[in-house]
């Protein structure tokens, strides 16, 4: 055992990595439906390792991974979260901004009450209200306020502590209103989303892994055309326009030899003709056929390509997706059909009442020139996995640096932005800019996301090694009264603002209740419940607006907690 300690204290950046591989490892265990996660687990597993003491890792590791964090949350939550800024969002964007105003409210109230220090109710906030940023932003903000190095340590180290214990309430709050919200409103969730769904025309359940759907929106299918078939003798641009754009004739079969068609080759009685489009269209054109062919010759074989494309044309953005196809010829329509939708990481149902935001990542279906001629108008390809504009991403985090210096005085305690801030900040713009100048800040999502994950569970692994023995102590010495406190903290808004939501804001469809309530807290495990219990994806849009919204503004909330906890 004694070995061991000693190479942990020699090599600090080994324990660091044991913290990351045995936290993720105990973030998976669930309780019921509730799991740790990674970045829980790596905390309370460095706190536990850091108890050995003397394993000590520079703080510029901490700050360095904080800031790509950081970073990568506004980088990937700017598009959405500008997107919510307007007129038809406002309602939820302000539900969000208000939950995130009364953790805020609530966390300083309890924290005065307590006579907790500033690093204990940071640590309150960030686990309270389940937004781990918090942690760094109010580090930066402490390490600005000019005390003694061992003072400041300790608030940094009673962040970690506060954190820690309030984490797992937190986390489950959310799951609580998911499960209370529909009895008090007295409605079963799954009905309610199924109809929504149906007025939204489609929704779907939310796939397990291992699951797939084998019913697809896209298909492509040949068909015998006999003499009494009533496309015999037309031409491939005649039938086609009676489909206004959704069906292309892909190839025929004519005397035995594979055929390309053009807009003026004429579909004869005896041929076979393979055609493609949406399910809903194959069926109605099966009707002027004479009967779908079950085995074809290898010649017929039709390829289709799937390609990803990120929305930025401001035309399109704001509209459903049926206002858009009334907008579009059928020229501009023809040879593409949407597959998928992904907004922040989540499938958003693809349906007639679908609304396109900037930065949605749609997944298109067609021909290789129909897809060039449909992204070149809807915006561009995203990356592949071997692209990152480090152009971007150095200067942007040096620019977040430079922001952070910025500084003001709040209730007589000067504030400084911090590098946590300022990163989030630049990271939040790019972002954006990403959006309107595609050429600008390009970073692929797989990388984005990965610097996002890997640079918080870093930060939050170097806290809890650096925490050491203080931390067990701190616990010891608070735990019953932060634990009661979280559950105050975690709460607290969400009962205050529900009835706003629901009164004042309108918002009264209950899949979209939950679904806010759950996004204007991060909730990500209460999403989760919600998803299972709604059986589609129709609370993704909700949650995903107040869900970029709330990381953003809980982000900011933690030099305030700082400034107004004496």
């Amino acid at each position: 055992m004694e070995l061991i300690t000693e190479q942990l204290r020699a090599f600090p950046i080994m324990a660091l990595f044991l913290c990351l591989g045995l936290g993720y490892g105990v973030g998976k265990f669930r309780v019921g439906k509730f799991e740790l996660g990674g970045i829980a687990g790596t905390l309370l597993v460095a706190v536990f390792i850091g108890q050995i003491g003397g394993i000590n890792l520079s703080t510029d590791v901490q700050n360095v991974f904080f800031s790509l964090f950081i970073f990568m949350v506004g980088y990937n939550g700017g598009p959405q979260f500008f997107a919510a800024l307007n007129r038809t969002a406002l309602t939820k964007l302000l539900a969000a901004f208000m939950m995130t105003l009364w953790g805020l409210f609530f966390v300083i109230v309890v924290a005065r009450l307590a006579g907790l220090d500033k690093g204990l109710a940071a640590g309150l906030a960030a686990g309270g209200l389940t937004q781990s940023a918090i942690i760094g932003t109010a580090g930066n903000a402490i390490d600005l306020l000019g005390l003694a190095a061992d003072e400041a340590e300790k608030l940094k180290t009673n962040i970690a502590v506060g954190y820690s214990v309030t984490y797992i309430f937190g986390s489950i709050g959310p799951i609580l209103a998911v499960s209370v919200i529909p009895i008090i409103m007295r409605v079963d969730l799954r009905q309610e989303a199924i109809n929504l769904a149906q007025k939204l025309s489609g929704g779907g359940r939310k796939l397990e892994e291992g699951e797939f759907l084998p019913m697809n929106r896209f298909d492509a299918r040949a068909y015998q055309v006999n003499a009494d078939a009533t496309i015999a003798g037309k031409t491939v641009k005649d039938i086609e326009s009676g489909y206004d754009g959704d069906l292309i004739v892909e190839r025929l079969l004519h005397d035995g030899a594979p055929v390309d068609p053009t807009p003026e080759t004429v579909v004869n009685a005896g041929d076979v003709v393979v055609v493609s489009g949406l399910v809903a269209t194959l069926t109605q054109f099966e009707r002027s056929a004479s009967g779908e062919v079950g085995e074809y010759p290898p010649e017929l074989t039709v390829v289709e390509e799937r390609r990803n494309v990120v929305v930025t044309n401001r035309k399109l953005t704001g509209k459903t997706l049926a206002e858009l196809s009334e907008a579009l010829t059928a020229d501009q329509r023809r040879g593409v059909h949407i597959s998928k939708i992904t907004r922040m990481g989540h499938d958003v149902p693809v349906l007639h009442n679908t609304e396109i935001h900037a930065g949605d990542e749609v997944s298109i279906v067609g021909h290789k020139d129909d897809l060039n001629r449909v992204a070149k108008v809807a915006g561009y390809v995203p990356p592949s996995a071997s692209v990152t504009n480090f152009i971007a991403l150095g200067i942007g985090v040096a620019i977040g640096f430079l922001i952070g210096e910025i500084s003001f005085v709040i209730a007589g305690t000067k504030v400084a932005l911090g590098s946590g801030l300022g990163c989030l900040v630049t990271g939040l713009i790019i972002g954006y800019m990403r959006i309107r100048r595609p050429k600008i800040g390009g970073i692929n999502r797989g990388a984005a996301n990965f610097l996002q994950s890997f640079g918080l569970a870093v930060f939050v692994g170097v806290v809890g090694l650096n925490a050491g023995k203080p931390a067990l102590e701190a616990i010891q010495e608070y735990g019953i009264t932060l634990l009661l406190l979280g559950v105050v903290v975690t709460l607290m808004p969400m009962i205050v603002q529900f009835p706003i939501n629901y009164f004042a804001l309108r918002i009264k469809n209950p899949i979209e209740a939950c679904a806010v309530v759950t996004g204007s807290r991060s909730g990500n495990p209460g999403f989760a419940t919600l998803l299972e219990k709604a059986g589609n994806s129709t609370p993704t849009p909700a949650f995903t607006m107040t869900y970029a919204v709330a990381n953003i503004f809980l982000t900011l909330w933690g030099p305030l907690v700082v400034a107004f906890v004496p």
